[in-house]
């Protein structure tokens, strides 16, 4: 009997291809689009994004292209909860979150397997470019074949039953091979631009977002310097993040950086480019996946955001379910309510979300 296969389509090249593929190895597939938009007359009328109206319509083309069934899932009310109100909260707390994250956390490989589960699926699958494998009695993650366009940094949430019940083929392949497929497949998805803004926010304005959703708790305040001396006026702090350079609309004569940002105070702190350099963090919600705790210091290669590099580091268990990092390179930008993310070669370890930067 053929293993049953949800896989979550979001109109773009890489779903797409995934659920030919799986198709192809002899899975049982049905095409599933998450609808997790808001009712929000101009978000329906935007076009792009992972999960705009118009990428449910490229994902029901595939699927009538593949011969599979397709269907749309309602996950506006746990999106909400979950990712946008996270999204706001974390910004109007003086932090930067990745929305991403939160998603794959909460949405795609939690209430989505429990919804593919209830439609008696064995699996749920999704275009994303990570390898998942079975060692000794534990599920762990790898790198995907496409160095460049490698994602295990927004999965390291997974805990080993997800990752028991998720297939990504995708991972296996180069981003070219993939859109090649879709081309030879006669998918007009084809070559269709990456999605990198993020889905719910039009114009990838998040501030302005922001405001709109909550007004009355966006407020003026003070640029300071990191004495307390006051530099200028901020037009509110969730249009800011640490490291940010461009948009402060002020002018002090010498290059100026977002060094720090005090809700209390509703204060942002400017400084020199030197100033954003450091070599510590704690990080919490720590989630490992080759093993369930960290107890003893480790050496690993560390992310704090998805487009670095991995630097080398030491992680340290806090005993509180938190995680000290030390680096052994300064790292620009240290990020609150980002995430730090942790490998061992090409194996995903886990992570967790930057509480304190040291």
């Amino acid at each position: 009997m053929k293993k049953k296969v949800v896989v979550g389509m979001s109109g773009g090249v890489d779903s797409s291809v995934a659920a030919y593929l799986l198709k192809e190895q002899g899975y049982d597939v049905i095409g599933v689009t998450m609808q997790v938009w808001p009712e929000d007359e101009e978000y329906e009328e935007r076009e792009g994004g992972c999960c705009s109206l118009s990428s449910v319509e490229d994902a029901r083309r595939v699927a009538d292209k593949l011969n599979i069934p397709f269907y749309v899932m309602n996950f506006k009310d746990v999106f909400k909860a979950n990712v946008i109100d996270y999204f706001i909260d974390e910004y109007v707390q003086g932090r930067t979150p990745n929305p991403c994250i939160a998603c794959n956390k909460y949405i795609k490989f939690d209430e989505f397997l429990k919804k593919a589960s209830a439609m008696g699926a064995d699996y749920i699958a999704t275009g994303h470019y990570a390898t998942i494998e079975h060692i000794d009695n534990r599920y762990i993650i790898r790198k995907s074949e496409d160095d460049k366009k490698d994602q295990t940094y927004v999965l390291y949430n997974f805990t080993q039953y997800q990752l028991a019940h998720t297939l990504m083929p995708c991972g296996e392949y180069k981003k070219d091979r993939i859109r090649e497929i879709a081309r030879e497949l006669g998918l007009r998805v084809y070559n269709k631009k990456d999605s990198e803004e993020i889905c719910f926010i039009p114009d990838n304005d998040h501030g302005a977002y922001i405001k709109k959703q909550v007004p009355d708790k966006i407020r003026e305040g003070n640029f300071v310097d990191k004495k307390g001396n006051v530099l200028g006026r901020h037009k509110g702090i969730v249009y800011y993040t640490i490291g940010q350079r461009k948009g402060l609309g002020i002018a002090l004569g010498t290059p100026m950086f977002v060094t720090d940002i005090n809700p209390l105070r509703n204060e942002v702190v400017l400084g020199s480019e030197e100033d954003i350099f450091k070599t510590s963090l704690v990080a919490k919600d720590m989630n490992f996946i080759p093993f369930d705790t960290l107890k003893e210091p480790m050496q690993v290669e560390a992310k704090i955001r998805y487009s670095v590099k991995p630097s080398k580091a030491v992680i340290y268990p806090n005993g509180d379910g938190r995680v000290k990092v030390e680096f052994k390179d300064k790292q620009r930008a240290i990020t609150k309510g980002q995430s730090v993310v942790f490998y061992d070669g090409d194996i995903l370890l886990g992570g967790g979300l930057i509480e304190t930067v040291l």
